[in-house]
């Protein structure tokens, strides 16, 4: 006999987000042999990692770090799209999920007040239907215990991609774009704030700047991965 859900899967086949195989029937969203391979950069051992390292003399943050690593034509630039363009929210959720498992240990994140996503500007909300860093941001809430804050960085300007720009052209194209609401509301408070993929940290520096308006704010950076080499 062929239930409803062999129906489906027939006519829908559940394959894995990262390398496109078929999802056996305990397996959701990746395949458990991608989900034991992904490559992690296991940063969140060292206070003073590559993520930190790079908003060196920049602007001040407490720590960074990235779950994985980001190759061109890999299986974390997969998932990416298809959390990014394919509406898998269920992916950010998923990446969330497995690295709040791992941060809500680690010294300079499990100490955080609040998760703040950086935002997308509401025309391109509008255009998606969902905020990509928002849905990594739910994933890490869970296991971390931390509030999502979706309202305190706003965007205000719709921006340009930022693929093939240089690092500069980035900073310009994000600069003064983003702002605060009730800064006085967040004295003292230590932040997450999460993106999908960090490579020069342009958007994630203007996100500080804006955020830097909150007295005595602390700040920590979550990025789903880093592309930086």
């Amino acid at each position: 006999m062929i239930y409803l859900s062999d129906f489906v899967s027939l006519i829908f086949p559940r394959i894995c987000a990262a390398c496109g195989n078929s999802l056996w029937k305990n397996e959701e969203g990746i395949c458990h042999s991608c989900e034991f391979h992904l490559p992690k950069t296991n940063y969140h051992h060292d206070l003073e990692n590559p993520v930190t390292h790079l908003f060196w003399g920049r602007v001040k943050i407490e720590t960074g770090a990235a779950f994985l690593y980001f190759n061109k034509g890999g299986k974390v630039q997969r998932l990416v799209h298809q959390l990014k363009y394919k509406g898998r929210k269920d992916i950010g959720i998923f990446l969330g999920e497995q690295y709040g498992l791992t941060l809500k240990y680690a010294p300079g994140f499990n100490s955080a007040d609040a998760i703040i996503p950086v935002p997308l500007h509401k025309k391109k909300y509008m255009q998606r239907g969902y905020n990509q860093s928002e849905q990594f941001a739910i994933g890490l809430a869970g296991p971390m215990n931390i509030p999502v804050n979706r309202h305190l960085l706003t965007r205000s300007k719709a921006t340009d991609t930022q693929t093939r720009k240089s690092r500069f052209s980035r900073y310009q194209n994000v600069k003064e774009i983003f702002h605060v609401s009730r800064p006085q509301d967040w004295t003292g408070k230590h932040l997450i704030l999460v993106d999908d993929v960090i490579t020069t940290g342009a958007t994630l520096e203007s996100c500080i700047q804006a955020l830097n308006v909150i007295p005595d704010v602390k700040i920590s950076i979550a990025c789903i991965a880093t592309a930086m080499i």
